[in-house]
């Protein structure tokens, strides 16, 4: 990787990008278009976000040339002039989900290679009508065996097993107590099951205990789904399990655990914060993905019940009605799998975890302030938008790559950055980023005239 530097905005450059409207407004002002043309009426959100990415300030529709390792190549979308002719230059990249770096481990590789061989590239139906393959059951049930749950479902994507398995389980008189960080995948899921939905306060067990106490007071005769995830993706924290679980079996609610990005990347053996809760075998239902840490696209569902598979083989509408996971998906997943339970999983794990406190420690030397505990994930606080999008675009201008998140990602106001780290970043990406991100943020600040935030005050965290 060469070394990059920074090119600060002119005053002038980013007066234009304030009198244009680059660094106004928001998604959320576009989210309910009026007018008796469905189609016409969104045309004003398309000119909003044309003007941001011609501008650079667009921080969506990104694509990777080549893999999406440590160093990538990344090419904007609306990128003009020389830099859309010759091509992206590579540079270190924070905004990719591999966090044990399996994408581009041989062995993951050529058992994808093997499954094309030996498959073909389509599963040519759902799980349901003949979609599944030896390889795909062989994934379920060593899935099973890591989670200690005796049966598994998949679907072919994670946003599928979330929303499939909500609307599957929860009917219209039933009750959802979902975090309200969760994922949208499972606060839509709730929301499209029914109008008994309670959002917590954020890790708060003493809240989550209320809500429950308050609805067995007035109904005992209908379901209760408690939602909470293992690691939070946008605050990198997680919750009190034990006692979650404990407060379901209390009130005769059921609990769902999204392990979307802790399974695989933390925890004993990969099993995540169920395992370094020692709950292995003791929550209700766990769901999760195959994107963030085991080189591929998918979704599980896990628990104790063969009815609960049942029912969601008839009625969770993305495994019933979609394409199962392809051969070589689930190849990959099933070889992923072998590493991550075994001991080089371990030291990618151990190595994952020093990068992780390297990068935060590097960032935190530059005065930015980082949330949760330390994991593949590392949100850097910003809070306004406007300074979120120059910091964005001055960084990949510098061919750093990070997420810049905002509304609807996270609530308006509580702008951040999102760096993921890999097992296989080196010492010097981590230090070169860090000092990077700093000075970006900082003189992002500095240009617009705002003061950096240090954190996020209440009622101003992510929603996932």
């Amino acid at each position: 990787m060469h070394e990059e530097t920074l090119h600060f905005e002119r005053a002038d450059d980013v007066a234009e990008l304030s009198r244009c409207g680059a660094l106004s407004g928001n998604v959320a002002q576009f989210a309910q278009p009026r007018g008796s043309d469905l189609i016409r009426r969104t045309e004003a959100l398309d000119a909003w976000c044309a003007l941001r990415a011609a501008h650079g300030v667009w921080q969506y529709a990104r694509a990777v040339d080549g893999a999406p390792g440590p160093e990538a190549q990344v090419r904007e979308e609306g990128a003009r002039g020389a830099a859309a002719v010759a091509g992206p230059a590579p540079g270190v990249n924070f905004a990719s989900q591999d966090y044990l770096s399996l994408a581009s481990h041989p062995a993951v590789r050529e058992a994808a290679q093997r499954a094309l061989a030996d498959c073909g590239p389509h599963s040519a139906g759902s799980a349901v009508l003949q979609g599944n393959s030896r390889l795909s059951l062989a994934l379920e049930e060593a899935l099973g065996a890591l989670l200690h749950a005796q049966h598994v479902t998949l679907f072919p994507t994670g946003w599928g097993a979330a929303f499939g398995l909500v609307t599957a389980l929860v009917g219209p008189r039933d009750y959802v107590v979902i975090d309200q960080l969760a994922h949208a995948s499972l606060r839509q899921g709730a929301a499209a099951s029914t109008r008994n939905v309670a959002l917590h306060r954020h890790l708060d067990t003493g809240h989550v205990r209320e809500l429950l106490a308050a609805i067995r007071a007035r109904d005992t005769e209908n379901g209760i789904l408690v939602v909470t995830e293992g690691l939070f993706s946008m605050d990198s924290d997680v919750p009190d399990l034990p006692l979650m679980q404990h407060l379901c079996r209390e009130y005769g609610a059921t609990l769902l655990v999204d392990v979307a990005h802790d399974l695989g990347a933390l925890g004993p053996g990969g099993a995540g914060s169920i395992g370094a809760q020692a709950m292995l075998g003791k929550v209700d239902i766990v769901m999760g993905a195959f994107s963030k840490t085991f080189a591929s696209n998918g979704g599980f569902v896990a628990c104790a019940s063969r009815a609960l598979k049942r029912q969601l083989q008839l009625f969770a509408g993305p495994h019933l009605f979609s394409n199962a996971l392809s051969p070589m998906q689930a190849a990959c997943v099933l070889e992923a799998l072998r590493i991550v339970e075994g001991r080089e999983g371990d030291e990618l794990r151990a190595a994952l975890l020093r990068n992780a406190l390297a990068l935060r420690a590097h960032l935190a030397e530059t005065g930015m302030r980082c949330l949760g505990v330390p994991s593949a994930i590392v949100p850097v606080w910003i809070g306004s938008e406007p300074v979120a999008r120059l910091a964005g675009r001055t960084l990949a201008r510098a061919n750093v790559h990070v997420n810049a998140v905002e509304f609807p990602g996270v609530p308006l106001g509580a702008a951040r950055l999102r760096l993921q780290v890999m097992a296989a970043h080196r010492k010097e990406q981590l230090r070169h980023g860090a000092r990077l991100v700093g000075a970006a943020v900082n003189g992002a600040g500095a240009a617009l005239g705002v003061e950096p935030a240090r954190g996020p005050g209440r009622g101003e965290r992510s929603r996932g």
